[in-house]
């Protein structure tokens, strides 16, 4: 069976990218499966993505290597991953309908990645975890124990060799030294479009406001609150007919879908960084 590997790289857009990585695939007996690539015109930005297939006994150590020469000479930033789907440690508190939603996902594959555990800051989504079959792990969380609980936390990501770690409506804002030790494998979940209704009850916000639309938003988590770099977001259409409840319902919908297609594209390496932007590959 071939081996799949996919190479994701951003440099200064000039001529011959695409013919060097073609070459380079091509001298390496590889084939190319998917290939996606973004021409930032303003900020003279190139972006690429490429999947490809090899029946040669090669790794990505020896890609990477071998590829050095000429990323070096575009001065490229560049990235090659196998198909080894990665490890997924997911954070909730009490609303368990993204929970709920990822591990369906997983389980019919089409996360594509790997629940390894579940933390919680509470036991309320206890049953939900271990009827899936996953570790769920209570690390409660009090303004006097908040650094030990971050420290725990970081722990458990290196026990269970997470490579990403999904806040699924995790109710505690995390300190800038966890945001930074997980920069770039860490998605939180945010229930509007941001920035939106700030506080408690934001769906009685939203209802007071008599709002026409009802988002959600993946993002990166960072040290600046909900400002971290956006990954999906997703809207439903609503009117003047909808309560708080039924707000709040159809919120959980989009902040489920959003948060699942973040996770997805996440995994499959379908997401680059562009300063406080991402590139999205979907």
């Amino acid at each position: 069976m071939p081996n799949t590997f996919t190479l994701t790289l951003r440099c200064i857009d000039r001529p011959g990218i695409i013919r060097a990585v073609s070459a380079f695939l091509f001298q390496h007996n590889c084939d190319i499966t998917e290939h996606k690539q973004f021409d930032d015109n303003p900020n003279s930005a190139f972006f690429l993505r490429t999947s490809f297939v090899s029946t040669d006994d090669i790794d990505v150590q020896t890609l990477t290597e071998s590829f050095a020469e000429t990323a070096t000479s575009f001065g490229m930033e560049y990235e090659f991953h196998n198909s080894d789907a990665p490890r997924v440690l997911v954070m909730v508190s009490r609303m368990g309908h993204c929970l709920n939603d990822l591990i369906f996902r997983w389980r019919s594959g089409a996360l594509g990645g790997e629940l390894v555990a579940v933390v919680s800051n509470h036991p309320d989504l206890r049953p939900m975890a271990e009827a899936a079959g996953l570790p769920f792990i209570h690390v409660p969380v009090t303004r006097d124990t908040k650094a030990e609980a971050e420290a725990e936390l970081l722990r458990l990501v290196d026990e269970f060799r997470a490579d990403l770690v999904v806040l699924a409506r995790y109710m505690q804002v995390l300190s800038d030294d966890v945001c930074k030790a997980l920069y770039g494998r860490a998605i939180n979940i945010h229930h509007s479009f941001l920035p939106g209704f700030k506080g408690g009850k934001p769906y009685h916000q939203a209802y007071n406001r008599g709002v026409k639309l009802v988002g959600a938003t993946a993002h990166y988590v960072t040290s600046d609150l909900d400002e971290g770099p956006i990954i999906e977001q997703e809207v439903i259409r609503i009117d003047h007919s909808y309560a708080p409840v039924r707000l709040a319902t159809v919120g959980q919908d989009a902040e489920a879908l959003a948060l699942s297609r973040a996770v997805r594209w996440h995994c499959e390496h379908r997401v680059l960084f562009d300063g406080q932007r991402t590139v999205v590959f979907n």
